[in-house]
């Protein structure tokens, strides 16, 4: 059995941090599988709500964008799979980013107790919705089978566009969780955030109704969300060339990921050490 010496002396924490992120990888595992269970425990469906919650979604929606609103998906693509495609990969990012922005908090008697990087916590938080993420990608599979939609060479672009909104999950989730600690009116403020996300988005939708409108005013506005490219790629990814797809977009939303990614890891790193006091 493999063991470590850990010696406390000052700013020693800072300097190996990532040596000891590394070093309590084991942590990370106890903590999702904790949380994993948690969530579905004393349930009589257990882990079915992961496919039971995106599918009647999936109803609703096509019922109030597709029968009521009359709204045209993208041509060639069964509208049920355009709703469901961005319905996935929406609600792994919401979920994660609502589980990263709550992790210190939910764990609260952890951090007053006991001294490791506090990292782990959102780390473990994004493991169990990627969790959710692969049985609501499997429902996918099978409605897409049903209507016998089989994916080309465009699904080698998926593992991109996951890793993405795990990063932009991430990298936004982070800066809540910091935020949460001081403010708690952050917790109250995340649904809200995730609701007007969840329109504001092409979920239901497909883009190319907004490239229609390129010279309206709010056009630009609409690209500056980095979920939008990365939703209508995950599209893309999954239905081919039919589905909507701005490159452009893509490169928007790696530029705003990749810079809010940096300021959230050195934000959290910066005021970690006050989650004590603040808790």
């Amino acid at each position: 059995m493999k063991t470590h010496e850990v010696v406390i002396e000052p700013g020693r924490s800072e300097k190996n941090y990532w040596r000891d992120l590394w070093r309590n990888r084991e942590l990370l595992y106890i903590l999702s599988m904790r949380d994993v269970s948690v969530r579905y425990k004393q349930t009589i469906l257990g882990t079915s709500w992961s496919l039971i919650r995106p599918l009647i979604t999936m109803l609703i929606m096509f019922f109030v964008f597709s029968k009521v609103a009359k709204l045209k998906g993208d041509p060639g693509i069964p509208y049920p799979l355009m709703i469901l495609a961005g319905l996935t990969i929406w609600t792994f990012f919401s979920n994660a980013f609502t589980q990263i922005s709550t992790s210190i908090t939910t764990n609260a008697n952890l951090v007053t107790k006991v001294y490791f990087p506090r990292l782990i916590m959102p780390l473990s938080s994004s493991i169990v919705s990627f969790i959710d993420f692969l049985v609501s990608l499997g429902l996918f599979i099978v409605l897409a089978i049903w209507y016998q939609f089989w994916p080309d060479w465009h699904i080698l672009f998926l593992p991109v566009f996951i890793i993405l909104a795990l990063l932009a999950s991430f990298a936004f989730g982070l800066i809540f969780a910091v935020l949460n600690v001081r403010f708690r009116d952050i917790g109250q403020l995340i649904p809200f955030i995730v609701q007007i996300g969840f329109y504001a988005c092409p979920i239901a939708y497909s883009s190319r109704l907004v490239q229609e409108n390129a010279s309206e005013w709010w056009y630009p506005l609409y690209y500056l969300n980095p979920m939008v490219g990365i939703i209508d790629g995950f599209k893309w990814s999954l239905l081919g060339e039919n589905a909507f797809f701005n490159p452009n977009s893509v490169i928007n939303s790696v530029l705003v990921v990749g810079v809010f990614l940096i300021i959230s890891l050195y934000f959290f790193r910066k005021r970690e050490n006050t989650f004590v006091d603040d808790i």
